[in-house]
C-alpha cells in the first residue's frame, strides 16, 4: 500500500503492454512536442483564476519546495501539462504526493523514475529511449500525463481502474484511494 508521506517512492509495477501501431504513435507524439508556451488565457478572469490557483498552490508546496522559482516551474508545468492531457490538475498533483512525495530524483524499488514514477520502459516505447531525461521536471510529467490520459482512456474514463493501471495494481482498491485521498489537499477551496 503506498505510503502518503514515506522516504521511499512509492511506484508499482507498471506493465509493459503491447500497443497497436496507431496508439504507440499518437503516445510518441503526445511526448515529443515543445515545450509549454507561456501560459495565455481568453479573459482576465481565467488568468486571475489561474495566479489565485499558482499562488495557493505554491503556499502549499512550500514546505517540500522551498525555493520559490523551482516551486513555481514546477507548478506551471504541472498546470500546462495536466491540461494538456485533458487530466484534473488536483488529481495529478495527488498521484505525484503519493508516488514520490514531490521528489524529482526519485527511484522506486521497481526504478520508476521521478516525480510522477515513470518506468523506464516506456522510453524505449514511445520517447527517444533515454531513460535519464525522466529526471527532467517536463519530460517526466509530460510522459506522466500522456500515461495516465492512455490508461483513463483504456479504462473508458473509469478512475479507479485508470490508477491502478498507472501503478501496476489493477483493481485493487488502495492505490486508487491513496491518490483520491491525497488529492483532496489540492483542491481550490470554493
Amino acid at each position: 500500500m503506498p505510503l502518503l508521506f514515506s522516504g521511499g517512492a512509492q511506484a508499482g509495477g507498471q506493465l509493459e503492454e503491447p500497443l497497436m501501431d496507431s496508439v504507440r504513435t499518437a503516445l510518441s507524439s503526445a511526448v515529443a512536442n515543445q515545450a509549454p508556451p507561456v501560459p495565455e488565457f481568453r479573459d482576465t478572469e481565467s488568468r486571475m483564476r489561474y495566479l489565485r490557483w499558482l499562488g495557493a498552490m505554491s503556499d502549499r508546496l512550500k514546505r517540500k519546495t522551498p525555493e520559490l522559482q523551482i516551486r513555481t516551474e514546477f507548478l506551471q508545468t504541472v498546470w500546462y501539462e495536466t491540461k494538456r492531457a485533458g487530466l484534473d490538475t488536483t488529481l495529478v498533483l495527488g498521484l505525484i504526493q503519493v508516488e514520490s512525495n514531490f521528489r524529482k530524483f526519485a527511484v522506486s524499488v521497481v526504478g520508476a523514475r521521478g516525480y510522477m514514477q515513470v518506468m523506464p520502459f516506456w522510453t524505449r516505447v514511445i520517447g527517444d529511449g533515454d531513460p535519464s531525461k525522466l529526471f527532467h521536471m517536463q519530460t517526466n510529467l509530460r510522459f506522466g500525463c500522456v500515461i495516465l490520459r492512455h490508461y483513463l482512456d483504456r479504462e473508458k474514463g473509469d478512475l479507479f481502474m485508470g490508477l491502478g493501471r498507472y501503478n501496476g495494481s489493477r483493481g485493487k482498491a488502495p492505490y486508487p484511494n491513496a491518490v483520491l485521498a491525497a488529492s483532496k489537499q489540492w483542491e481550490m477551496p470554493s
